[in-house]
């Protein structure tokens, strides 16, 4: 990642959302712990970042249920195996670390697929909202546990149009 970092933020319903990212590709999509959007589209924003403005909106109004914007994920071999397996769990489905665990053929590997997961800077893109624990129960997210659950319940509303 050589290319000028660019920073845009989208405010979506559930808080404001930081997108940094290249000419390229998007790096990061996090939930911004401040109320106030500072970088907006302007001349010079990098197609990417808009491309990924675009498509989070429409998301957030039912509209897409799968990301086309170029990103990129920067990681371990190991961390980009599990973020690749994230990206399986179908929109307003669910799955635990132990299911991503047995998909990537390391079945003990349930603590670490967890740290992977929580080491995902592509919010929602990268569903790891979809990560729920083996008893069914909501367990940790880098957003706030309210936001998981909102985004699940958003997927589930808007899930009939899709089919």
């Amino acid at each position: 990642m050589c290319s000028k970092l660019h920073q845009l933020d989208y405010v979506s319903p559930i808080g404001l959302i930081e997108i940094i990212g290249t000419e390229e590709a998007v790096y990061s999509i996090l939930f911004a712990e401040r109320d106030q959007p500072v970088k907006l589209v302007e001349e010079g924003t990098p197609e990417s970042l808009k491309l990924c403005l675009q498509e989070l909106d429409e998301y957030f109004k039912g509209e897409r249920f799968e990301f086309t914007f170029p990103y990129a994920y920067e990681g371990t071999d190991f961390q980009k195996t599990v973020w690749h397996a994230l990206k399986e769990i179908p929109y307003a489905k669910t799955g635990s670390y132990k299911d991503i665990a047995a998909t990537i053929g390391n079945e003990k590997a349930i603590r670490a697929v967890g740290s992977a997961n929580g080491k995902n800077k592509l919010s929602i893109v990268i569903p790891c909202h979809r990560i729920i624990g083996s008893n069914g129960k909501l367990t940790g997210y880098a957003g706030g546990l309210w936001r998981k659950e909102w985004l699940l319940e958003h997927e589930k509303r808007f899930i009939g149009s899709r089919e």
